[in-house]
């Protein structure tokens, strides 16, 4: 690999620009492209970077470009057709989340990846948050015992105050409660987080799943202008793990009071973690051996994670591992696909 890794960036959105400007700080690292269906806001981001150049497609970029990796920042519903002509070339990908729509077009995301030889990472983003990646550690290593119970929960506010921006004004929210715009609703955008964060920590597979969605109304008639506002606003989710853990995970934007916070208690048979990420503040609670009996309950110190986009650049010069990869955002969109399922079937046991 050459000294200067080139990357193209894939949708010039606000994500777009989020990964744009990270891999941009980072020594040996510059952005050769944007790529965008919109051609004037391609043009805008790549104006931003030097020597960057604007490009209305990816298969525009690969015919008149030379760069190593993409980050594929697009909208969920166009990961798969964006991604595919990126592997055929050989280019390193970190994809964001979820992975692809259905799990039948992740599979062949993965599969392709893996034949290509290439690097291939999803952005779950909290896999950058200290007290999971410590609690997962502490798990591995058999501190809690063998895991028998868990309850994990994402909460969101934004469809009940404007901290993020007011969603019946501005139009780049909305897509985020459409189906027909591509949207999975909080399941897919924020539920893919949650399960990862608690089968993570867990260090187990999802063998089953039992899920009911809820879509409220937010607007006269369900819809604003062109976006009819159907995608699901909550999740409720029972879960199985493979190992035989059972536990709830749930996920809303509907959450009043937490803008974007995330929560795992996880219990074993000879001790018990507790994770929360709110405020931004990451924070590791267990409570073990002698303690146990006095529920007497200690922070754990957590040491610092590097972020996705350093950990993308490390596996492309051989200096870390492609974790997460297109199989683990494969194996996620099985379940929500089965989550889906499930609520179709009014909450139906599905098996993953």
């Amino acid at each position: 690999m050459r000294g200067t890794i080139r990357l193209l960036i894939v949708g010039a959105g606000r994500m777009g620009r989020t990964h744009a400007e990270a891999f941009a700080a980072m020594d040996g690292v510059g952005i050769a492209g944007v790529a965008d269906i919109d051609p004037g806001a391609a043009a805008r981001m790549a104006g931003a970077f030097d020597g960057a150049r604007p490009f209305a497609s990816v298969s525009d970029a690969l015919a008149a470009l030379d760069f190593d990796a993409a980050a594929n920042v697009t909208p969920d519903a166009v990961h798969h057709a964006t991604t595919m002509p990126l592997l055929a070339a050989g280019k390193h990908v970190l994809c964001e989340k979820p992975l692809a729509a259905n799990a039948a077009d992740a599979a062949r995301m993965a599969g392709t990846a893996q034949d290509a030889g290439v690097v291939h990472m999803v952005n779950l983003t909290y896999r950058k948050v200290p007290a999971m990646q410590a609690a997962a550690a502490m798990v591995a290593r058999g501190d809690i015992g063998r895991v028998r119970h868990f309850e994990a929960s994402y909460l969101q506010s934004w469809l009940t105050q404007p901290a993020w921006g007011d969603w019946r004004t501005d139009p780049a929210w909305l897509w985020r409660l459409s189906t027909a715009h591509g949207s999975k609703g909080v399941l897919g955008d924020v539920g893919i987080h949650i399960l990862d964060f608690a089968t993570h920590v867990a260090g187990d597979g999802i063998a089953d799943i039992s899920c009911r969605l809820q879509t409220f109304d937010k607007a006269p008639g369900g819809r604003i202008g062109d976006y009819a506002l159907d995608a699901n606003d909550s999740c409720v989710m029972h879960v199985g793990l493979q190992g035989g853990a059972i536990g709830t995970v749930t996920a809303s934007r509907f959450a009043s009071g937490h803008l974007n916070d995330l929560f795992l208690r996880i219990y074993g048979d000879t001790g018990g973690l507790e994770i929360s990420f709110a405020g931004g503040v990451s924070l590791l609670r267990s409570c073990l051996g002698a303690d146990l009996r006095a529920a007497r309950w200690s922070e754990v110190e957590t040491p610092p994670v590097p972020p996705v986009f350093e950990r993308f650049i490390a596996a492309i010069r051989g200096e870390g591992p492609a974790d997460p990869d297109f199989h683990r955002g494969a194996a996620l969109q099985r379940v929500l696909d089965a989550a889906e399922a499930s609520d179709v079937a009014d909450g139906r046991r599905i098996a993953v």
